[in-house]
């Protein structure tokens, strides 16, 4: 029972084999990272296949503006992986207990900020997007459920940044199979059984998000022996709040940035017509899964570098980078394979339209080794996170989405109009986004190598 107990504990990344401790940390988050990417696909595979294609291309034409709306939680969750794990890797139980109180009462602001204005903003963005007459209800009945509901999105994102900053990833993952298990039957419950059609989904994800949030809190309340919640440590305190916002902001507008990216890219993918729209949310949502182990790698990497930047161990640090990024590119070239000969199979289960299916595969052909050079910057740009350095990955970001990606993008589709192709062949934007990560991949290697992050920990200053 003891030992049971331990796998659900904080996790000290600051001793032992630099491999094996990132190996530990990453399995549990892998799992719940495909398990978080089972929300979006599930509402895709039933809205797909019990109302039809359109309403598939709804689903996937509400994204981009539901990732702009929601950096301030990207930020915050961001920010306070970094500090706890610094915090923790420190043993500094005071400054841990004021940096979770502090996340926690932000969280609650961003939410009800979040509650008033992405409802009102919903349909002048959809009209900014030329969103096809014929699914623009969908779309704003999708983002406006969420909107409402958001606070359980945001919960869970930042208490399980809470979680993982202390090492612990397994009850994270706990929690979120149980809400991923309850998305899907509510899914198909309101869908298929009560005729929600696209408001339905989001209506299930919204509740089992709050669930799960729920689940983190109580675990996180429990653990008194690690720190302390209570009434003063929810201050909103100047210094931790600004070191917070300071640490999570750069990562918050790097997931701004490549949504308004996303958003100016989708304005030129809607003018293609809901064929190619559908087409981008179904290799979307199988590009989530393939590029699910850089995320976790990633977000595992920020972890171990942060402890180890706390605890004054950079040579780990540095052993634990190279021990890390072999890892993801080994995982990264075995996933990106098995897409490639079985995703015509994964993709069949979003719709039964093969013209659909040929043209999903034949996109996703053009992104495949895209996905190996993400391995690389996720994971160095992970460590330069967890040692405080969360400016360099944004200004990449900034260089390789908005000055490469959009112009590459519009700038193909102009060059090959046709009289088949009025406004440009549709690989256009999936072309630009292999030119982004690759470019980005090359600059995150140097911009590492200077090794300016080195010096960017704030713990015993």
């Amino acid at each position: 029972m003891a030992k049971f107990k331990e796998l659900f504990a904080p996790r000290d990344m600051t001793e032992g084999t630099p491999w094996k401790r990132i190996i530990e940390f990453s399995i549990p988050m892998l799992i719940g990272n495909i398990a978080q990417q089972f929300y979006n696909t599930a509402d895709s595979i039933v809205v797909g296949k019990y109302v039809g294609d359109n309403a598939l291309a709804a689903v996937g034409s509400a994204s981009p503006i539901l990732n702009l709306l929601l950096v301030l939680f990207v930020g915050i969750s961001t920010g306070a992986s970094i500090m706890v794990s610094q915090y923790f890797g420190a043993k500094d139980r005071e400054k841990l207990s004021h940096t979770i109180g502090v996340c926690l009462t932000l969280t609650a602001i961003a939410s009800v900020v979040i509650m008033v204005i992405g409802p009102i903003v919903t349909r002048p963005l959809l009209d900014l997007l030329n969103t096809p007459a014929t699914i623009i209800a969908w779309c704003e009945d999708y983002l406006t459920i969420f909107f409402v509901g958001i606070a359980g999105f945001a919960y869970y994102n930042i208490l399980a940044g809470v979680l993982r900053g202390l090492g612990d990833s397994l009850s994270a993952l706990g929690f979120l199979l149980i809400s991923t298990a309850l998305n899907v039957g509510m899914d198909i419950w309101f869908v298929a059984g009560l005729n929600m059609g696209v408001a339905g989904v989001a209506l299930a994800t919204v509740i089992a998000q709050g669930i799960s949030a729920l689940l983190c809190l109580i675990k996180l309340i429990k653990m008194r022996d690690t720190f302390e919640i209570n009434w003063k440590m929810l201050k909103l305190d100047r210094e931790y709040s600004y070191r917070l916002i300071k640490l999570g902001l750069p990562s918050g507008l790097t997931q701004g940035i490549f949504s308004l990216a996303m958003i100016v890219v989708q304005s030129l993918t809607n003018s293609f017509g809901e064929m190619v729209i559908a087409c981008n949310v179904i290799v979307m949502r199988v590009d989530g899964f393939a590029m699910m182990p850089n995320f976790t790698f990633g977000m595992a990497m920020t972890t171990y570098a942060g402890q180890n930047i706390g605890a004054g161990k950079l040579d780990r640090v540095v052993k634990g980078t190279k021990d890390g990024t072999k890892i993801a590119l080994g995982v990264s070239v075995s996933i990106t394979i098995l897409i490639l000969i079985f995703g015509r199979y994964l993709m069949g289960i979003f719709t039964d339209t093969q013209e659909l299916v040929d043209l999903s595969m034949h996109m996703m052909k053009i992104l495949a080794l895209g996905y190996i050079a993400m391995a690389v910057t996720q994971c160095l740009s992970g460590v330069m996170r967890g040692a405080g350095d969360t400016m360099t990955p944004m200004w990449i970001s900034l260089i390789t989405t908005v000055m490469l990606r959009v112009p590459v993008a519009y700038g193909l589709a102009y060059l090959t109009r046709s009289s088949a192709y009025p406004t440009g062949r549709p690989e256009s934007t999936f072309i630009s986004l292999l030119v982004s990560w690759t470019i980005g991949a090359i600059v995150t290697t140097i911009f590492f190598k200077k090794g300016k992050w080195r010096n960017k920990g704030f713990v015993g200053r």
